[in-house]
C-alpha cells in the first residue's frame, strides 16, 4: 500500500498506453485522490486501466489558489497523486508551485520514473548528449528575444518543446540568431502510430516543415555553439 502523508507525481504516456508502467498505475489506485490537469483527458486514461478514483482539477490557472490547501490534507494524512495530461508532472506543466508547498511544510515528495518527451527526442537526435540543456517552451512574447540571444552562445546541446502552430516561426528565429547551419533534430508525436523525427540544419528542418503541415507537438534538438565550432575545425 501506499505510504501515508505523501504526494506522488505520477508520469503518464505522451503516447503508447503501454508505455504506462505497473508501479503508476498500481499508485494511481490506492491514493486517496488525484490531481489531474484536465479531468476529462485523465478520465479516459483511468478507464483504459480500470482505476476506480476521485479526481479534483489542478492546473496551472488554479495551481497559485490550491497548492496549500492540498499540501495541508497530505499533511492530515491524505496520499495524493498528481498527473498532468501527458507525461511528467512539473516538466513544462503544472506541478512546481505544489511540490514547492509540500517541501516548505515538510511533507515527503517522490516522483515515480516514466515517461517524458524529450528525451526519446534528445537520445534520438544524433547530437552529444553527454551535456545538454533543457529550456522546455520559449516564451511567445516578453523576454523570448533575450531568451534566443542566450541559446546562441549556449555550448550544450539546446532542447526545447514546441507546438505545431510556432514550430515554423521558431525554427526561422534559431537560424536567425544561431546561424542556419545548426545541426537540428525535429521529433513529433513521440510514442504515437505517426511519430517521426526529421534531422539535419536548421535551415533544413524549416524548408521541411513550411511544405508539409506540421502535426502534433514537437521537441526541437540543436547542436550547441562549441559542437558547431568543432564540427568546422574538423571540416
Amino acid at each position: 500500500m501506499a505510504t501515508t502523508n505523501k504526494l506522488y507525481l505520477v508520469p503518464t504516456p505522451v503516447g503508447n498506453l503501454e508505455d504506462m508502467t505497473f508501479r503508476a498505475v498500481r499508485v494511481l489506485k490506492e491514493v486517496d485522490l488525484i490531481l489531474a490537469e484536465d479531468t476529462r483527458t485523465t478520465g479516459g486514461l483511468l478507464k483504459h486501466f480500470d482505476i476506480r478514483n476521485k479526481m479534483q482539477s489542478h492546473h496551472q490557472f488554479n495551481e497559485h489558489q490550491t497548492a496549500e490547501g492540498i499540501a495541508s490534507r497530505i499533511k492530515n494524512g491524505e496520499n495524493i497523486a498528481l498527473v498532468s495530461d501527458a507525461g511528467t508532472p512539473g516538466v513544462s506543466d503544472p506541478g512546481f508551485l505544489l511540490v514547492r508547498e509540500c517541501v516548505r511544510q515538510g511533507i515527503e515528495v517522490e516522483c515515480l520514473p516514466g515517461a517524458t518527451a524529450f528525451v526519446p527526442a534528445l537520445v534520438d537526435s544524433g547530437l552529444p548528449i553527454d551535456r545538454f540543456c533543457f529550456e522546455g517552451f520559449l516564451p511567445q512574447k516578453k523576454g523570448r528575444k533575450t531568451r534566443l540571444e542566450e541559446l546562441a552562445q549556449e555550448t550544450r546541446t539546446i532542447v526545447l518543446y514546441e507546438s505545431p502552430f510556432r514550430v515554423v516561426k521558431t525554427l526561422i528565429q534559431l537560424i536567425e540568431y544561431l546561424g542556419e547551419e545548426r545541426k537540428a533534430s525535429a521529433s513529433r508525436e513521440i510514442s504515437k502510430l505517426h511519430e517521426e523525427t526529421v534531422r539535419g540544419v536548421l535551415k533544413e528542418l524549416a524548408a521541411y516543415f513550411t511544405e508539409n503541415e506540421p502535426r502534433g507537438e514537437f521537441v526541437l534538438v540543436v547542436e550547441g555553439k562549441e559542437t558547431r565550432k568543432k564540427s568546422l575545425e574538423l571540416e
